[in-house]
């Protein structure tokens, strides 16, 4: 089984990626299986039937999946292709503790198989442009990415799985901060993730950034691993054709070398285990 189930299409406002051109060069790509997890950001982004206006930036807009041509686009795809590879319908909930209700809304409108709940905002401030962590110490923004990832997993139980858990590390411009200095809070929230019957994500798009670690870092992965969670999915976070399945095969050698010996892909919401 080989599968990329973080996949980016035209339908993410950070994308120009036809779907149908993401299932074709998957198919040449011998992947088996893919997961279209596009982008919904309550909080900086609306929805394109909000009523709201739509903001732009560097010419693209600032909205939310239009999830009805989504959706449509998705059942299309299967009808054409389903006889040469799995495809799965899934989301990426870019959420914050404010924001909750609308991600609940959403949740009880479509039929999804796989929910990746990211943090890529706090108080509506993003971390890629360092308006997050303008102003602050690294121990403070550092610290209150994890609270918040903290607070999210105990008030929100609609995902699949946390995304690129450590994501603060790729924009971090102080270096890396010291994984002890957190362990504490990290710990707390993957008890709750294995509790819940949740689990993590592997994603591999920390080769295209230059980072020292893996996404999450070795340590994450490792302390997930001795805390008993199993649930772990491998994503390419892809944008781009040159970003699809990206050093998937290395996530997994990296997974097996911890000791791990199985991965996941989703269907309505419920792990599917496949061996490493």
């Amino acid at each position: 089984m080989f599968a990329d189930y973080h996949v980016h299409t035209a339908f993410s406002d950070d994308s120009i990626y036809p779907m149908e051109q993401v299932v074709q060069d998957a198919i040449s790509k011998k992947i088996d299986e893919i997961c279209f997890t596009e982008h919904v950001d309550y909080g900086i982004k609306v929805d394109w039937d909000s009523g709201k206006e739509i903001v732009y930036r560097n010419g693209e807009p600032c909205a939310n999946c239009n999830y009805p041509l989504y959706m449509k686009t998705i059942k299309q795809m299967k009808e054409r292709y389903g006889n040469k590879i799995t495809i799965k319908t899934g989301l990426e909930f870019g959420m914050q503790m404010h924001t909750i209700k609308l991600y609940e809304k959403l949740f009880s409108q479509y039929d999804l198989d796989f929910v990746l709940l990211s943090i890529h905002q706090v108080n509506d401030l993003e971390f890629w442009n360092q308006d997050y962590q303008r102003g602050k110490t690294q121990k403070e923004y550092n610290e209150g990415y994890y609270n918040e990832m903290l607070q999210l997993v105990k008030s929100y139980k609609n995902y699949s799985v946390l995304a690129h858990m450590d994501l603060i590390t790729r924009y971090d411009n102080d270096g890396v901060y010291s994984f002890e200095k957190i362990k504490n809070k990290i710990t707390e929230i993957l008890k709750i993730v294995i509790s819940d019957g949740k689990g993590i994500e592997l994603n591999t798009s920390s080769k295209r950034y230059g980072l020292s670690d893996s996404t999450p870092c070795r340590d994450i992965l490792t302390l997930y691993y001795n805390l008993g969670g199993n649930i772990i999915t491998i994503g390419s976070d892809s944008h781009k054709p040159e970003h699809l399945e990206a050093y998937i095969q290395e996530g997994k050698e990296l997974l097996r070398s911890i000791g791990f010996t199985q991965y996941c892909t989703f269907e309505k919401m419920k792990p599917i285990f496949h061996t490493l």
